[in-house]
């Protein structure tokens, strides 16, 4: 058995595994991940937790650390907020890429646990930083190996773009020969958290459902952002309260509206990078997220992309299990 650790920036989650058929055994959630470090000036909290997280998971089915061959883990924890930092691969990379540089710790080196612990690394794109020019940078920890687990799992026609939804909106080019070749990454995400939970805008959406789609509320987000750019839309959710008859949800569908119409820009940086839009793309994240970002970038992108959405939980979760597992995999063939 072993145990797959996937950790973001508050939450942390962990799987046991069966190393023959590589199913899920048991899975459990802990409620803390690399934002814990900043909070606490220190990473001790986070191995306390995720310890404490492992132990548990252990002790339901009555199985000691001697029992688990080895954790592999991937995502935020491979960064200097994390357990250890490890290192960005450049793109291209493909899993042997990463089950090659992977970096292994023998046991109580990074986890009081007496249990090997393998840490994937992340990715970066292949570019010469220079601020003339800052289109070509980004980097990724953990969406690698969910990328991963869509190649093996959904078989997508290469090469691909798969758009993940989640603290932030990355788009991920996958080459020909199935490697990662580049990223793309805005704040999306985590600015929307902060505009419900830091300014006022966040009294005018509160407590709203999500809203059926309306064109009308979509274009009138889409010509703001055109026009008056993204901040001001922002504001523009307040100032609607009192300007026009609408519902808390038809507010919230405005503001989310006007994140993801932000987020078309990136579709120019990515069709600069040599990304493939009019190909299979993937949207992978919450199912009315992923609905609403396949109808913006449907109506106002001019691509001829077939879409593919991913928004189940179970589904997602197992992205990053097949991934990580396939990776764990490439590593016992090829022992260093």
């Amino acid at each position: 058995m072993f145990i797959i650790i996937d950790s973001g920036s508050s939450a942390t989650r962990l799987y046991l595994m069966d190393s023959g058929d590589l199913r899920v055994i048991d899975r459990s959630v802990i409620q803390a991940g690399v934002n814990s470090t900043i909070d606490k000036g220190s990473n001790e909290f986070l191995k306390t937790e995720m310890a404490s997280g492992i132990k548990a998971l252990l002790s339901r089915h009555s199985l000691s650390t001697e029992e688990i061959e080895f954790i592999i883990a991937s995502g935020m924890i491979t960064s200097n907020l994390g357990l250890h930092e490890i290192p960005h691969r450049e793109a291209p990379a493909g899993i042997e890429q990463l089950a090659k540089h992977a970096v292994r710790f023998a046991g109580h080196t990074l986890l009081p646990l007496n249990i090997p612990v393998i840490l994937i690394p992340g990715i970066k794109n292949k570019t010469t930083a220079q601020w003339e020019d800052l289109r070509g940078i980004d980097l990724m920890r953990g969406e690698e190996t969910q990328a991963a687990g869509v190649l093996l799992a959904w078989q997508p026609t290469l090469p691909c773009t798969l758009i993940e939804l989640g603290s932030t909106t990355k788009l991920i080019s996958i080459n020909e020969e199935g490697e990662i070749a580049g990223s793309i990454t805005s704040l999306s995400g985590q600015i929307y958290a902060a505009i419900l939970k830091q300014t006022f805008v966040a009294s005018s959406v509160e407590n709203a459902e999500d809203a059926v789609l309306d064109e009308t509320i979509i274009d009138a987000a889409y010509r703001s952002i055109s026009q008056s750019g993204f901040l001001r839309t922002v504001l523009m959710t307040r100032f609607l309260q009192f300007s026009l008859p609408t519902t808390a949800a038809q507010r919230k569908l405005f503001l989310e509206s006007a994140m993801a119409c932000d987020d078309l820009k990136l579709l120019s940086d990515a069709q600069h990078q040599g990304f493939n839009l009019n190909g299979d793309v993937y949207l992978i994240g919450n199912a009315s997220r992923c609905t609403l970002y396949h109808y913006i970038f449907s109506h106002y992108a001019e691509r001829n992309a077939r879409f593919h959405i991913i928004s189940d939980a179970e589904s997602i979760d197992m992205l990053a299990i097949t991934g990580a597992s396939a990776i764990a995999r490439a590593i016992q063939n090829n022992p260093q």
